[in-house]
């Protein structure tokens, strides 16, 4: 069934990285990269709405809900489809989606009316991995709701990721 509940898998997809992920600089940044350079605050346009030492958050260009998030990692990581099941990129999710809740609780926003996800390859405009926090998801129009639908084959949740990561970690002969 062609429009199954998860997304398409792929031979590739326990690679660390995506295929064009190439090259990094010295500050685990990849030239060219606009989240790289956003992380770097080098885009005057993107105002950081949170910054730490590994990642950065800032609105949407585009918001699909009044809160619409996206928690990046300063280093840059290729597209989620391509993680290999290891506990540092379970740990990598997690954490992007703590932060991401973090932001919500801040704005006194109910954590439990929000959707938290990945777009999935080849499915997505950046090569940088970059959470979405959207909430209400009841704010969300017909068109967003479609681009952002659980699971499809082009967004998957934080949770089916996490699920994912650990399901690739009990099926590595090298992790038993």
């Amino acid at each position: 069934a062609r429009w199954s509940s998860e997304p398409v898998q792929d031979p590739t997809s326990t690679m660390a990285s995506s295929p064009s992920d190439g090259a990094r600089t010295t500050d685990g940044s990849k030239p060219g990269c606009l989240f790289c350079r956003i992380a770097r605050g080098e885009d005057e346009r993107t105002e950081l709405v949170h910054q730490d030492d590994r990642f950065v958050v800032f609105n949407d260009i585009k918001p699909a809900a009044q809160h619409h998030y996206l928690v990046v990692p300063r280093y840059h990581h290729g597209n989620v489809k391509f993680m290999e099941g290891t506990d540092d990129n379970l740990q990598l999710v997690q954490d992007l989606v703590a932060i991401g809740r973090r932001m919500l609780e801040e704005q006194s926003v109910d954590v439990a009316t929000a959707r938290f996800g990945f777009h999935w390859a080849p499915f997505h405009t950046i090569e940088h991995l970059h959470l979405h926090v959207i909430a209400p998801t009841s704010d969300m129009g017909f068109i967003a709701r479609a681009m952002f639908r659980p699971n499809s084959y082009w967004f998957v949740t934080s949770d089916w990721v996490e699920e994912r990561l650990k399901s690739l970690q009990s099926t590595d002969p090298a992790s038993g």
